[in-house]
Formats: C-alpha cells, structure tokens, sequence
C-alpha cells in the first residue's frame, strides 16, 4: 500500500517526509486525516474575515443613515452599545466557537474607530484627528492585552504607527515645514521590520499577521520615500521625528528577533537602508540615476535576505522591487528619449526579456532555497 493511495491530497512536504524514510506511513496517514479535519479551515476563516468586516461596515451605515434623526443622548448610548454588543457576543461564543468569536472582537476593535469619531461629533470636541487615531490605538493594544488575539495585535500594529505618521502630517501642516520625510521612511523601516518577524514555519499567528503587514506595505512605503524630498533641518521637532523614525524601528526588530544577533543586524541593515534611501533623495532630481541604483540595490539585499533566513516571500517581494525598479526607470529616463514605435518595440522587448529572466530567477532562488530546506 502507497503513501499516495492514502491521500492524494497537495501534501508535497509530507511526500518527501516519507520519501526520505523520517516518517512510517501509519504516521503519515494520521498526519492526513488530522490536517483535513482541523487544517483545511480556509473557506471558513475566509467567510468570518468578511463577515466581519462586513458587520461593522453595517453596523457604521446604518447608525449614519439615521443620524440626523436621533438626539445626542441616543447617538452616544447607540454608539456605546455597538461596540460593547460585539465584545458581549464574542465572550458568549468563545467556548463553542472559538474563530467566530475572534472575529467579533475584532469587528468590536474595527468599529472602535468609527465611534470614537461620532463621540466627537456628537460632543463638539476640538478637532484634532490624529488624536482620534490615538485612541484607538490604545483601545486595539488593551484589546490585545486581554485577549491576546492576534487580530488585535495586527490592528495595534497599523493604528501605532498610523498615529505617529499623522502627527507628523499634521505637524507639518499646522507649522507649514518643509517635509514629511520622516513618517514616510520610519513606516517604511517598519514594514521591513514586520516582513522580517517570520523566522520559521512554527511561528504564531501574530507574527504571520505582521508579515503580511509588512509585505503588503513595504513597496508602495519604499516608492514614498524615493519621492518625497528631504530636507535638512536643525529644528527640535524634526530631529525629534528623525530620531522617532529609526529609533522604534530598530528597538522594535531587537524585540521580535528573540536574542538573534544576525537577525537583529538584518533589521538594522534594512533600517540604514531606509535613511539612506531618503539621503540620497533629499537632492531631487539631480540624483534620479543614484536612486534607482539605490533601489536595486536594496531589491536585490531583500532576495538575498530571504535565502539566508529561507523566507520565499521575501525572495519574491526582492523580485517584483527589481522589476518595479527597471520599470520605473525605463518610463522615467529612457521612454521619451526614444521614438514612439521604438519605445513601444523596446518596452513590449523589456516585458517579455525581462519578464522571463526575473521569473527564472525567482524559481532559481526559490529551488536552491527548498533544496537547502530537504537538506
């Protein structure tokens, strides 16, 4: 009797397992019915994600669709009780349904921010909206205090940085400074700094979550910090936010990395890169060629820096930057320096070249990284 007549489930890593003798088939097969009653849970956690998202979306249109009809009282007890009502049924649940009730504490935390925003309209406070962000900042990190889910701490780590990144914006334009640099640079440090908290299969969730975080944001974070222009500055509020920027970033990686030295100084690497990334904008247009380099540079530190640890995302994500970055130069610098049916020639040469080589590469660096794994 084969392993393969057992399951013919995408179990390739368990093939191999066996394959290579670490594991006999009757373990093999309780792994297989084990993963198909407990780990195939995706359509469902899928469905409460949406479910969720979709319940506070509700809950916030239908309390604005009758605004205007309701007395100051009604709108804070109304805006009180919806908030308190999610947390309520997520308890109510939670023995029988454990999923179901993490997704309502979050769709709690999510409609969070929506009624800190009709606390103040309803009570006239001053308006000063990245305080806003504050608060609900704070209630997702007591929320992940207490219950220590990690879709709370997901929200925390967003609001955190969400509020940080405000104050700055806002700052600028209250005193009309020259730029906002540093949010746009310490977000962008951090986004490295979440993609690289995934060290091995065997990490939680919440570490997951900030991956995901982190990989979703570093791109367009990184393109941000090539356009916005920095300025120097002696002032105390912008060496205080340039101090901010690198500072919570790197005390941040010595937390995640555990007592890794060499994953800390990966962190800090990528942190420097960040800085620098912004240095050498702060001239404008004159160091266009620099910034670009500057940008492979760093694609090319992020694919190294998933073989080294054995990620594959960030392998992928160094990818897609190098070809961004081609990209982006060849519309920028080469593009109007052509004619037009060359430049559509060279661009349609450019996809097809380009497009084969990368992903030749990805699947390269991808192998030799799963060789190294079976190894």
């Amino acid at each position: 009797m084969s392993l393969h007549n057992v399951d013919r489930g995408n179990m390739k890593q368990l093939d191999l397992w066996y394959s290579a003798g670490l594991i006999d088939l009757e373990t093999a097969t309780r792994i297989r019915v084990w993963e198909s009653e407990h780990g195939r849970r995706w359509p469902v956690l899928l469905a409460l994600t949406f479910g969720a998202l979709l319940l506070a979306a509700g809950l916030l249109l239908f309390v604005s669709a009758h605004w205007d009809q309701l007395s100051p009282t009604s709108r804070f007890a109304i805006v009180l009780s919806m908030v308190a009502s999610l947390h309520v049924a997520a308890a109510l649940v939670e023995s029988r349904f454990y999923a179901l009730s993490m997704a309502l504490h979050a769709a709690g935390t999510l409609s969070l921010g929506g009624a800190i925003a009709l606390t103040g309209q309803i009570f006239n406070l001053s308006e000063h909206w990245p305080g806003g962000i504050l608060l609900w900042a704070v209630g997702a990190a007591a929320a992940w205090g207490i219950l220590r889910q990690w879709p709370q701490a997901a929200l925390a780590a967003i609001l955190i940085p969400a509020w940080l990144a405000s104050e700055c914006i806002a700052f600028r334009f209250f005193f009309r400074l020259s730029d906002t640099a540093p949010a746009f640079a310490g977000l962008c440090a951090l986004s490295l700094v979440y993609l690289g908290a995934r060290r091995s299969s065997a990490d939680d969730s919440t570490r997951k979550a900030l991956a995901w975080i982190g990989g979703i944001a570093l791109l367009p974070l990184a393109a941000l910090c090539g356009v916005e222009r920095w300025q120097y500055s002696n002032e105390l509020h912008h060496t205080l936010a340039w101090t901010l920027a690198i500072v919570l970033p790197l005390g941040l990686s010595y937390l995640l990395a555990r007592g890794s030295i060499q994953q800390w100084i990966a962190s800090a690497t990528a942190v420097v890169w960040t800085v620098s990334l912004c240095l050498i904008s702060a001239n404008g247009g004159s160091n266009q060629l620099i910034i670009y380099v500057w940008y492979a540079i760093g694609s090319a530190a992020l694919a190294w820096w998933g073989i080294l640890e054995s990620r594959a995302e960030r392998i992928n994500l160094g990818i897609a930057g190098f070809a961004f970055t081609i990209l982006f130069f060849y519309f920028s610098s080469v593009m109007d320096k052509l004619g037009r049916s060359a430049s559509l020639i060279t661009l349609g040469l450019l996809f097809l070249g380009g497009g084969w080589l990368l992903e030749h590469t990805r699947r390269r660096l991808i192998a030799q990284l799963h060789g190294g794994l079976a190894q």
